[in-house]
């Protein structure tokens, strides 16, 4: 049996994404490649608007080392979408984010999966820990994995 797709409420931050007329395909719906793209903004906008990534001029960038992506259900323009964020680990210099698109409001994605950043110092391209301000912002979308649970079993 597939499993369900993840539920609105399996995820911390939202953001909406307008379609294009672009985003389509001769299939009539929206072209896999684009949901990487919808990913890629998710997650980097939500940084650069909380202040904790500077793409420009910061010391630390993040370089993308792994991304996936499932579908669940088609979408197409001029569909109204919303991605989705959360953070599944956080290691020394790394981070896994979950990430999903929603049709607006409902309640299961149409894709979902996972995005890797390494944080290298921009200077050596070498891996840097994480700044102490990006682990907060990390830290407050932090999902735990499933199948963990507090003292209480919850």
């Amino acid at each position: 049996m597939k499993p369900l797709p993840p539920a609105r409420a399996d995820f911390r931050a939202f953001r909406p994404i307008t379609t294009r007329w672009a985003d389509n395909d001769l299939y009539g719906h929206i072209n896999n490649v684009q949901y990487y793209a919808f990913f890629d903004t998710v997650v980097n906008a939500h940084l650069i608007e909380r202040g904790v990534l500077d793409i420009h001029q910061g010391r630390t960038i993040g370089f993308v080392v792994e991304t996936k992506c499932v579908y669940h259900a088609p979408l197409a323009f001029p569909d109204r979408i919303e991605g989705a964020l959360r953070v599944e680990r956080i290691g020394g210099s790394s981070v896994r984010y979950g990430v999903a698109i929603f049709r607006e409001g409902a309640g299961r994605a149409a894709a979902s999966g996972h995005f890797i950043h390494v944080y290298v110092d921009r200077a050596t391209g070498r891996p840097a820990p994480l700044p102490a301000d990006l682990r907060r912002e990390l830290e407050a979308l932090l999902v735990p994995p499933e199948g963990a649970h507090d003292e209480a079993g919850r």
